[in-house]
């Protein structure tokens, strides 16, 4: 397929710059694969579109502060962006793959002071793309938290500081439990603890798994052919009590609900040859456009993706790429706010 059939134009006014005053406020469009109709209604509306015995599965990993500022030793200075995680050393020291811009090239041995209680060492560098090892006073982890920033993609715009309070919690689900992501898996964002409690008195299970997203989901796709694109490996795990409730739900001709991208690719990565889910831990490189078959996910609860991208490729492939413009063109001109901090979209 050619990756100009997935891009459109979108005014900038609709990329959403700030999260919806209240996390189920959100805007849901309701897409129906077979008839083609389109619905609105807002998120915390959702559960009028579940019935009891629905699975739903979300993303619980968490986003780390991979935003690092930092001055070189010789004086220039350098933003990094923690990427992946090669090895931890100790409880103070990591290797990790980092996204930098700097002022000047940066030789092995330089060293970038980021705070008082951490540095790095760069073991590699070119292209962009650095090894650099972080040392820290204290535990890392902690370290991190207290030095780095979250890291907002590039659509959303700071002035001043790269990130502010309510990024630090909104940029968040309420899922959250597994450090390890460097984005957010958005279509949690907009669930709140009183919507879950609601959802579970349905009679709708909600369980999670792990997928932390890394850099490749955001890469760009810059062959004319998409066929021709290459994921970045991304790590993931399957708890034995998710997969377990999946094929039960399967079996019995339930739902399965997947919320959001990430775990899509998730579910799809595990699927044995019987069509069954399995548990455990695993990378994956899965890359879905269409006419990719779905084997596991009966619904698709996202937000609205960025044109040419993996994830409006992925969204074409489970509902067709002729119904996903023609509701992208809708929601537009119906000013619905667009990527990670904008509306949602319940596919069924």
């Amino acid at each position: 397929m050619d990756l100009r059939d997935f891009h459109y134009d979108l005014p900038r006014r609709l990329i959403a710059q700030h999260p919806s005053e209240q996390r189920d406020q959100s805007r849901l469009m309701i897409l129906d694969r077979r008839s083609g109709r389109i619905k609105h209604s807002l998120f915390y509306q959702i559960v009028e579109n579940l019935l009891p015995g629905d699975l739903i599965l979300v993303n619980n990993t968490k986003v780390i502060k991979a935003r690092l500022s930092g001055e070189k030793e010789t004086g220039g200075k350098a933003e990094v962006l923690l990427t992946k995680r090669i090895k931890a050393v100790s409880s103070k020291e990591e290797v990790w793959e980092c996204l930098v811009r700097s002022s000047k090239k940066s030789p092995r041995g330089t060293v970038i002071r980021f705070h008082p209680g951490l540095t790095g060492e760069v073991l590699a560098s070119g292209g962009g793309v650095w090894t650099v090892r972080l040392r820290s006073r204290g535990d890392f982890s902690e370290t991190l938290e207290a030095t780095g920033h979250v890291p907002l993609p590039p659509y959303i715009k700071r002035s001043g500081e790269p990130d502010s309070e309510e990024d630090r919690e909104r940029y968040q689900t309420i899922f959250a439990e597994q450090e390890g992501a460097i984005a957010a898996p958005t279509a949690g964002l907009h669930f709140t603890p009183s919507l879950v409690s609601e959802i579970e008195r349905l009679g709708v299970s909600i369980l999670s798994l792990t997928l932390h997203i890394g850099i490749g989901t955001f890469r760009p796709v810059r062959t004319p052919r998409i066929e021709e694109h290459r994921m970045h490996e991304e790590t993931f795990h399957i708890p034995p009590e998710t997969a377990e409730a999946i094929n039960r739900v399967k079996a019995e001709g339930g739902r399965v609900v997947a919320v959001g991208t990430s775990t899509t690719r998730a579910i799809e990565s595990s699927v044995d040859t019987r069509g069954r889910v399995r548990s455990g831990h695993g990378k994956t490189d899965l890359f879905i456009y269409p006419p990719f078959r779905f084997r596991v996910v009966d619904v698709l609860l996202t937000n609205f993706h960025l044109p040419g991208s993996t994830l409006i490729m992925l969204v074409s492939a489970f509902a067709t790429r002729d119904l996903v413009f023609k509701a992208y063109r809708e929601a537009i001109s119906r000013g619905y706010r667009f990527y990670s901090y904008g509306d949602a979209m319940m596919i069924v």
